[in-house]
């Protein structure tokens, strides 16, 4: 069962009992967001199309074992890409390929968002300079 609650800036997935929380995209944290969307995928089981590339065409000599891999993997593409698109704030899907696959999605998003380790070191700066000391 998958259940999603929306606040401003996060989204919350509960699924079989478990939540799980995704950052909105904003820019400035893909890394945590990278991170919150491919935890969620595997949690709710639907990370199929993030981790493998699409299946071939179905043919008439397709087996069932490929109908049913081509199923699933359809599946779990339209759920990554509504979770994906429905996870960045409007103003950053401008430019974003449009019909495409979740693992493209995240390719094109982690090309434009490619995080570096001096973002990483600024983000952690502007955490320090926030603490403030409680007394304890």
């Amino acid at each position: 069962m998958l259940i999603l609650y929306i606040a401003y800036f996060t989204f919350t997935f509960s699924v079989n009992n478990n939540m799980v929380t995704i950052e909105v995209l904003t820019g400035s944290n893909f890394k945590k967001w990278k991170e919150d969307i491919e935890f969620a995928m595997e949690m709710a089981d639907v990370d199929l199309s993030l981790v493998t590339d699409k299946p071939g065409d179905l043919t008439v000599t397709s087996t069932d074992d490929e109908k049913l891999v081509h199923a699933a993997w359809i599946q779990s593409n339209r759920i990554c890409l509504l979770s994906m698109r429905r996870s960045i704030l409007d103003h950053l899907k401008s430019g974003l390929p449009i019909d495409c696959a979740a693992k493209e999605l995240m390719t094109a998003i982690s090309e434009r968002y490619h995080v570096s380790l001096n973002a990483d070191i600024g983000n952690l700066l502007q955490v320090l300079f926030n603490m403030k000391y409680d007394g304890s």
